[in-house]
């Protein structure tokens, strides 16, 4: 599914761009409707934003699931989909947008694969993100090893001394959570003042008056590297704190969690109308005004816009009855609901509940 170049184009109903929880959710809405997608997504696995950043992290506001974590939405999403097989395609950045003589599109990536596709969907979140990171030698030679932007594994951090970096709700999250587990954590913040929320704030601070953690505020201006065994490690990270005295903190992994820097990328190039980074859709359709191209989630924008998974997984539904349309020119696309219509049963291939008759 991944890398290499092949000149032959994919052929399908639809591209996907952005494998994220409402990019899924497009593959599941578009096949109930009898339409075939491949998704594109730059990331190495589904989920987007909030499984790379928050695996684990409880999400409240999905309906008939009181509580799960991103993983395992992510999870839920791709067994939904399933039925309908959708390709992915990870690792792959799609670089260009050509509307064929024919009405169809061309899609390709910056790998050279190649996609013929009848119509386009744009669930790309915040676009290409990638964090902001620390701009120091060591930390680039450390990265993946001792520096870290993402928690991949929490058990890798079990009985280490550690840094967290950062002021948002990752930091603070992440610096908590790792207060059970880690020999040491200590969080650094360049202020006392925090972009998170009042009650992780409140918790934190009542996690360091009981020796849990340290909070330390300052900039980091320097990492002590060294060799262990066969690879370069981590010994300590240097602090400039508000008196500018430089500390030393022994350290055996360095998290940073500063953000990302949001950009759409080559589909900010792609001729469709914008408004601060984020794509305007007409609501009826979430068209982009470029016919057969349309807008979900977090990269749209429109009055009154949610930045919510569940709003996107209602803009996804009226995107693809709106693709169906576009389609199948001149034909009625009828209403049906899972519970009853035979086309979707086959579609899923489940067998109807015929509990109830006779």
């Amino acid at each position: 599914m991944d890398g290499g170049h092949d000149a032959r184009p994919i052929v399908t109903d639809a591209v996907i761009i952005g494998a994220g929880p409402v990019g899924l959710f497009q593959v599941f809405e578009l096949g109930l409707l009898g339409l075939g997608a491949h998704v594109i997504d730059a990331m190495p696995q589904a989920g987007g934003q909030c499984a790379e950043l928050y695996p684990d992290k409880p999400i409240y506001d999905i309906p008939a699931l009181p509580r799960c974590g991103a993983r395992e939405l992510v999870e839920r999403l791709l067994e939904q989909a399933a039925p309908f097989a959708p390709g992915f395609h990870f690792g792959h950045v799609a670089s260009g947008l050509e509307r064929r003589p024919d009405g169809r599109w061309r899609v390709t990536t910056h790998h050279g694969r190649v996609f013929d596709a009848g119509v386009v969907v744009l669930a790309a979140g915040l676009g290409a993100f990638m964090p902001r990171k620390l701009d120091l030698d060591e930390a680039r030679r450390l990265e993946g090893v001792a520096v870290h932007y993402k928690v991949a594994d929490v058990r890798a951090f079990a009985g280490r001394e550690l840094v967290v970096a950062g002021g948002g709700d990752a930091a603070l999250d992440w610096a908590m959570e790792l207060a059970g587990l880690g020999a040491s954590v200590v969080l650094v913040h360049r202020s006392a003042k925090f972009r998170a929320a009042p009650a992780s704030v409140a918790r934190m601070h009542a996690l360091c008056d009981e020796a849990r953690m340290q909070f330390l505020e300052g900039d980091i201006v320097g990492l002590d590297a060294g060799v262990e065994g066969d690879r370069d490690a981590l010994r300590a990270v240097r602090v400039r704190t508000r008196s500018g005295v430089v500390q030393r903190v022994g350290a055996d992994h360095l998290l940073v969690f500063w953000g990302l820097h949001p950009a759409l990328g080559p589909i900010a190039a792609w001729g469709l109308d914008l408004e601060k980074n984020q794509v305007v859709v007409d609501t009826a359709t979430f068209g982009t005004g470029v016919p057969g191209v349309y807008a979900v989630g977090d990269i749209n924008t429109y009055p009154g816009k949610k930045k919510l998974i569940l709003s996107g997984f209602h803009e996804a539904a009226l995107a693809a009855f709106a693709a169906k349309e576009y389609l199948s020119p001149g034909q009625k696309v009828p209403l049906q609901y899972t519970t009853t219509s035979p086309a979707m049963h086959r579609r899923l291939g489940v067998s109807p509940d015929l509990s109830d008759i006779g």
